[in-house]
């Protein structure tokens, strides 16, 4: 792996981990207040807050599984570096507009 994929999965790494625990906390606090599906989805309806976090959640793990992805597809198959670099960009845009669409489900819809 070269050193800016390398840095670029260290770093998506760095800004996962406290968005991972801040998603923990709210499910332990939403299912602690006995909160429904709808009741939560009433509380982020049009929140630019959650819009942004979940934004940054989704463009994070997008970067991260592609890179993964990437190494494993290099390091584990037949194909080289490109044709494992052109999977794991289309892996990674298939996660990224099924997060768009989540968050257009949690925020806006």
């Amino acid at each position: 792996m070269n050193v800016r994929l390398y840095l670029w999965q260290r770093g998506t790494a760095a800004v996962m981990a406290p968005l991972v625990l801040i998603h923990i906390a709210v499910i332990f606090y939403a299912t602690r207040q006995g909160l429904s599906a709808a009741d939560i989805l009433s509380r982020t309806r049009g929140s630019v807050l959650w819009a942004t976090y979940y934004g940054l959640f989704v463009a994070a793990v997008c970067i991260h599984a592609a890179i993964g992805i990437r190494n494993i597809l290099a390091e584990w198959t037949p194909l080289n570096d490109r044709g494992a670099g052109r999977l794991s960009l289309g892996f990674g845009l298939i996660l990224a507009a099924l997060g768009l669409r989540a968050i257009y489900a949690l925020v806006l819809a």
